[in-house]
């Protein structure tokens, strides 16, 4: 008997929209095969026959979405895999939790703003809200939590967002008829708003330093493009904020036996050569209780002032691990930083002989890096401390129980998401230098644990900033009467290439004065040995970049000049004053700019904060200021670039802060596949020719239903394996791969009975009415978006006519696969 083979389809002109058909099995002109003979036949011929017999269809591009969309839970889904599900009475519990702390928060926060003696009993419930694109009710207007912009600090030519038009250009402030009036120039006009109205919607578009320019300016007659766009970076951010929930939800299913308490705890506790600030105190509470109490793996942010012992807080952790006989690894973005923390370790630990400490970086040779990674494999190693180079494949732990990250945010994209995997398995310790706003401290709360340091200790001494242009005969003034003292001096530049002339400089006023160079296009083991030198005192001038910002620690460093200081951020300005004045002595900072009349607004503000906040302590406030110039900054380590671009960087964090307080807003409920009620009658008969073509089509059949049965990746899985052992299905088959399609679809929207009534399509849903607004937005087809509708607790879809049963569930497959795209800014459980 001559078996069909399947071939591609030829152009069909009367191709229904509604309905992809694909082809029927037809034999092959001047190809007849027996069925023995077919199945005998190579493997990989009947596979590369039916791969190039498969057209892109319906199904194809779902399992490509939907493929990208599993790609980016992969870590998740894997870590989860073999825990117990989310009990959802734990998750809504969780939910409550993050409310009554952000409301206490916010209330606090609100108080703070307006009176510290008001009373904000009463009325929290709008506290959070957003009424109408204003800002939040009961918030005065100079709060730090809105993110607007003053008019009248904007510069003509600056780019602006109006929340409602799109992105403009601030032309000027011109007064007519007694009124100040703001105009903005856009695409196809210019636009005139009075300047209180102005105020309340617009945004920056750009980081003020920045010179970035967007895409294009929006058009005042062209709404709707605006709006997409506008819609686009408001899913971006619910993506962002899903994801750090949905992060701490798959925790909660982690399970690790609390650590015990080491014996020698309080030895080790001791022998800290000075004593704690409170903040330590509490900080060293916070990780015993992470650690010894409870059973889901730690992960604590610590973040504090630069030089206010977050270290001793991480070694402490450390003890607590690796006396329970697992291991450490402490990463730092830069070779500097490794050997500094490889350095106040090993010392630390030295009256430990069984706790060895180790580094591991690039300025090693292959010879030594092989035999570390064969020490830290049998478990000889227990700290082990090291760059990115201990994120690579070959590294393999024997039994590793801790990770201390130190400036995350420094590490790039491929290393963030190395460190992100670990966090689902193992206590994880990330310490921070860089001060957060209290704002995103309290939008964060019930997210991630933190602990905040902002109490100096006792020891320090305030460091002494002074701003002024440059001038050679200050700089060697400074730097002599450092010499003088016996001290050491850095002098920074912000680009490696200002670096010969400033050493040349040197070099001639100063030529009996040993000096040495760091930066980042360096060899590790060059900047290693510079280091050294001048830790050791050997070397008293380092001419070098903002290399050395994170961790140094020098007590005999205590003056740093720092060149082109306009070029450098303010955070940055303030992590390389964080450099000098770390030991009993008096610390100074000279900050030298090229030449006032060429500063910017901007650059004036920087090197004015940075001045204005030189007292101990004063992280925190000098992270508001940033906050304040800035819009809201990077607040995640790296800014969403892409995402930013579509609504500028203020209304992003805008979009950012209102979704971290709603979040609880924007949950799911998937209803099992087994519970699924799709009453659309569709059994369609699979051809004589299809069933003698399968080798076992009732088996087949039985797979397919256990496949929708277990995941949607098991069925799209099941899919792919169909089509490449048997080529593109024929119309019958795909409607009965669609049917299992729509209702695991369905069942991950909540959606438990799909059934016609007319020209409609009713959908029962436990989905709340935000959650199916944002998947309605989300919508990709206006047609699909514009026939939908909700009340009550279902979804209504009014068609135009009435369809037959196999073109409505055609319709169903493609409005669900639309609605799906929603699916990561959605919290599910």
């Amino acid at each position: 008997m001559a078996i069909p083979v399947p071939r591609a389809p030829p152009p069909n002109p009367h191709h229904n929209h509604l309905l992809h058909r694909p082809p029927t099995l037809t034999p092959l002109l001047r190809l007849r095969l027996s069925v023995r003979r077919l199945r005998h036949a190579s493997a990989a011929a009947v596979t590369a026959t039916a791969t190039s017999a498969v057209a892109p269809d319906d199904i194809s591009q779902l399992n490509h979405r939907l493929r990208a969309l599993v790609r980016r839970r992969d870590a998740a889904s894997a870590a989860s895999s073999a825990s117990s599900p989310i009990d959802p009475a734990q998750a809504e519990a969780y939910l409550h939790m993050i409310r009554e702390q952000q409301r206490l928060g916010l209330r606090q926060l609100r108080r703070d703003a307006a009176d510290p003696k008001e009373d904000t009993e009463g009325g929290s419930d709008g506290e959070v809200e957003e009424e109408g694109g204003g800002r939040r009710k009961g918030m005065a207007a100079g709060s730090s939590l809105g993110h607007r912009v003053d008019p009248r600090e904007l510069e003509p030519g600056e780019y602006v967002v109006h929340k409602k038009v799109g992105v403009g250009k601030f032309a000027c402030i011109s007064g007519e008829d007694g009124e100040d009036y703001v105009f903005i120039q856009y695409a196809d006009g210019m636009a005139k708003l009075a300047v209180d109205q102005a105020a309340r919607m617009l945004y920056r578009y750009n980081l003020p330093h920045e010179k970035k320019k967007p895409r294009n300016l929006s058009k005042l007659n062209d709404p709707s493009t605006w709006e997409k766009r506008r819609l686009k970076g408001k899913l971006a951010v619910q993506k962002m904020v899903v994801n750090l929930m949905e992060l701490y939800l798959q925790r909660m299913r982690q399970r690790r036996p609390p650590y015990r308490k080491p014996v020698a705890m309080d030895q080790f506790a001791a022998e800290f050569p000075y004593e704690p600030t409170p903040d330590q105190n509490q900080a060293f509470v916070d990780i015993e209780n992470d650690l010894t109490e409870r059973e889901t793996p730690m992960d604590r942010l610590i973040c504090g002032d630069v030089g206010f012992g977050k270290t001793e807080v991480a070694m402490r952790a450390i003890f607590i691990v690796v006396s329970a006989g697992y291991q450490a690894m402490v990463l730092a973005p830069t070779v500097i930083l490794a050997n500094q923390h490889y350095d106040v370790m090993s010392e630390r630990f030295s009256n430990y002989p069984d706790i060895k400490v180790a580094i591991f970086s690039g300025a090693q040779s292959k010879e030594e890096k092989d035999e570390l990674i064969t020490q830290i494999k049998n478990g000889h190693l227990q700290i082990i401390v090291g760059t990115h180079a201990l994120l690579t494949e070959r590294m393999g732990y024997n039994n590793l129980g801790l990770l201390v990250v130190d400036e995350e945010q420094k590490f790039g994209v491929q290393q963030k998401e190395k460190i992100a995997s670990y966090k689902a398995s193992i206590d994880v310790l990330t310490l921070s230098a860089t001060p957060i706003p209290r704002t995103l401290y309290l939008a964060l709360t019930g997210f991630r644990d933190a602990s905040l340091m902002s109490t100096p200790p006792p020891e320090r001494v305030a460091v002494k900033t002074y701003v002024s242009a440059f001038s050679r005969e200050r700089a060697l003034s400074a730097i002599k009467l450092e010499l003088k003292r016996g001290g050491q001096v850095f002098y920074v530049v912000p680009r490696i290439k200002a670096i010969d002339d400033v050493l040349q400089f040197l070099k001639d006023s100063l030529p009996d004065v040993p000096m040495a160079v760091a930066h980042g296009k360096k060899v590790s083991k060059n900047i290693q040995l510079a280091m050294e030198k001048f830790s050791c005192g050997d070397i008293k001038i380092l001419v070098c970049t903002h290399i050395i910002e994170s961790g140094i620690d020098i007590p005999n460093a205590n003056t740093m000049i720092v060149q082109y200081a306009e070029l450098f951020g303010l955070a940055q300005l303030y992590q390389l004053r964080g450099r000098v004045g770390r030991s009993g002595r008096e610390g100074f900072t000279y900050l030298f700019y090229t030449d006032k009349s060429l500063l910017s607004r901007i650059a004036m503000d920087r090197l004015g904060a940075i001045e204005e906040h030189s007292d101990l302590g004063q992280g925190f406030h000098v992270a508001e200021k940033d906050m304040g110039i800035r819009g809201f900054g990077s607040m995640f380590g790296e800014q969403q670039s892409g995402d930013v671009s579509n609504v500028g960087i203020d209304l992003f964090f805008d979009m950012l802060f209102d979704s971290l307080s709603k979040v609880d807003q924007f949950c799911l409920n998937p209803v099992p596949y087994k519970d699924v009620q799709l009453d659309i009658n569709i059994s369609p008969h699979l051809s004589s020719e299809y069933i003698s073509y399968l080798e076992n089509p009732v088996e087949l059949l039985n797979e397919a239903a256990k496949a929708a049965e277990k995941d949607i990746l098991t069925l799209m899985q099941f899919t792919e394996d169909l089509r490449r052992r048997y080529g593109k299905e024929p119309r019958d088959m795909e409607l009965l791969l669609k049917k299992l399609y729509v209702r695991w679809m369905a069942g991950d929207l909540g959606i438990s009975r799909i059934y016609p009534s007319g020209k409609m399509i009713i959908m029962k849903t436990n989905m709340n009415k935000k959650v199916f607004r944002l998947m309605a937005e989300a919508m990709a087809s206006e047609t699909h978006r514009n026939s939908l509708s909700f009340t009550g607790k279902e979804i209504k879809a009014e068609l135009l006519v009435n369809l037959p049963d196999t073109l409505l569930l055609n319709w169903l497959f493609h409005c669900l696969a639309d609605c799906y795209a929603v699916m990561p800014a959605l919290v599910k459980y």
